[in-house]
């Protein structure tokens, strides 16, 4: 299996260098019992909750309780996801980098719709994985996150030799789910993802 990989000898980074908010010090817990730490990532439905329920809530502001996710919580959704290449998570290999996640705010006043900007970095420039490593960070993030944001990953500009390329297919809709359409694809995903919490 050593004969197969491109990159044999990848930097590796150690986990406590990686940047988080999972160890145990930073997590405090509230007074709920929980953390506070993806609590913003379930979607609330309006249409869902007590009408009267809501006209209390509004009044005593509980609107400024919902957690804003930020590129920190991207960054711990998606370092754990493993290489499928390399017996190792993206965020070890620096395949993710923190200073590479940005969420920018809604284009226009009248949406909602913030989009999280994910540029990955491959290990080696002609790296034949990229866009399977790309496909499963969009993934991981399409099920982590609220349906309030948008995602959009590509390869850093200038780290792969055909980074058009790659960012062309992780751009296009439906050749995105045509992959997602493919069993053997979707087994080398599920793989990848098995690693997340």
């Amino acid at each position: 299996m050593d004969v197969d990989k491109q990159n044999a000898n990848p930097t590796i980074l150690s986990l406590s260098d990686l940047p988080s908010r999972r160890r145990g010090s930073n997590l405090n817990r509230r007074n709920d019992g929980s953390t506070g730490l993806f609590d913003g990532l379930i979607p609330q439905y309006s249409h869902l909750n007590d009408p009267f329920e809501q006209s209390l809530s509004s009044s005593d502001s509980d609107d400024d309780s919902v957690e804003d996710i930020d590129e920190q919580e991207v960054f711990d959704l998606i370092s754990s996801i493993s290489d499928p290449e390399h017996p190792l998570s993206l965020g070890s290999l620096a395949v993710v980098n923190l200073p590479d996640i940005h969420i920018q705010p809604p284009s226009s006043p009248h949406s909602s719709i913030s989009t999280v900007l994910v540029e990955v970095t491959p290990t080696i420039t002609h790296c034949s994985l990229a866009t399977v490593i790309g496909l499963g960070v969009r993934v991981r993030l399409e099920q982590a996150l609220p349906p309030r944001f948008r995602v959009d990953v590509r390869i850093k500009k200038g780290t792969h030799s055909t980074d058009e390329a790659v960012n062309k297919q992780l751009g296009d809709k439906e050749r995105v789910a045509a992959a997602l359409e493919n069993g053997t694809l979707m087994g080398v995903l599920r793989k990848m993802l098995s690693t997340c919490e």
